[in-house]
Formats: C-alpha cells, sequence, structure tokens
C-alpha cells in the first residue's frame, strides 16, 4: 500500500512537467536572449492571475544553472501590486523551450515555449501542461494585429479555447 501511494503520488508530480500532445515546444531556443523582461498580453484566465493586470514576467539566471523568474502584476481589487518569485530549468536541454517552473517548493509545471520571434526574441507563445494555460508574451506592452492573429490561430490549432482569452491592461 506504501508503495502504491508514493507512486500515485511521483506520478501526480510528473504529471505537472507534460505539456499537451498537440503542442511542440520551439528548437533553436536561445536562453541567453530570452532573458530579461516580457509583457504578458494575452492569457487564459488562472485563480493565480485573476483580476491582474500590468502583468509582466522577468527572467535571469539563477546561481544552480537554472533560470529565476519573477512574476508581478498589479491586483485591482486590492489596490496594490502582487509578485512570484519561482526557478525554472530545462527538461531535454537548453535548445529546447521546454521548462519545468516552480513557485512552490517541490511542485512543478510546465513551461512550454511553442512558437518564437526566433529573429528578434520580441513574442513568445507558451503553454503550461494542459491546453487551460495559454500566455502571449511580448518585449513591449503591445503587439502589432499580425502577431495577435497568429497567437489566435496557432492557439486554436492546438485545441486551446480562444474565445476565453484575457487581453492584459497593460500601461
Amino acid at each position: 500500500m506504501k508503495n502504491l501511494l508514493l507512486s500515485i503520488s511521483l506520478l501526480m508530480l510528473s504529471a505537472c512537467v507534460t505539456k499537451p500532445e498537440s503542442v511542440k515546444p520551439v528548437t533553436g531556443f536561445e536562453l541567453n536572449r530570452y532573458l530579461g523582461k516580457w509583457y504578458e498580453i494575452a492569457r487564459l484566465d488562472h485563480s493565480f492571475e485573476r483580476g491582474m493586470s500590468e502583468v509582466t514576467a522577468e527572467y535571469s539566471l539563477r546561481n544552480d544553472g537554472g533560470v529565476r523568474v519573477l512574476n508581478r502584476g498589479y491586483l485591482e481589487s486590492d489596490g496594490k501590486w502582487k509578485q512570484a518569485e519561482g526557478k525554472a530549468y530545462f527538461m531535454n536541454g537548453e535548445s529546447e523551450g521546454y521548462l519545468k517552473v516552480s513557485f512552490f517548493g517541490p511542485f512543478y509545471g510546465s513551461y512550454v515555449v511553442f512558437e518564437l520571434d526566433h529573429q528578434g526574441y520580441q513574442y513568445a507563445f507558451v503553454s503550461g501542461p494542459s491546453t487551460k494555460y495559454l500566455w502571449l508574451l511580448s518585449r513591449s506592452p503591445t503587439v502589432v494585429s499580425e502577431v495577435m492573429d497568429k497567437f489566435i490561430r496557432m492557439s486554436k490549432e492546438r485545441g486551446f479555447d480562444t474565445d476565453k482569452l484575457i487581453y492584459v491592461r497593460q500601461k
């Protein structure tokens, strides 16, 4: 019985770092070009970001070889800024946009970059462990309509419910 519970627990923890079958991580990923500040342009709703505007993510190197993640947003209902610091590590090597990220101790979730502006690293389309998690990130607070159209089209093709997208207010 003890071994069964341990196996189930390990399976549940590992399931969080899976990715939707329809989502393939980008290859040719260059972490040093990805580091820095990104603005959240659109997302699917989650309890941990609900009601937030002006959301940003900042990525920097950690001493242990991982990536420091600092998410920040303005919680309108409380009239104050909230932030969460996490850590991320590559799943299959640094040239693939597939990481596991943790904000809560030993629990990790997937961070899958499935589309990226390889030329200038100006936008990224990111999935979590299922099609319930989706983000459009940009180096600037706005994107051109072609990027938004591409994000919606590619996300819809992969099974995300783009009718439920939240467009994040940025200043």
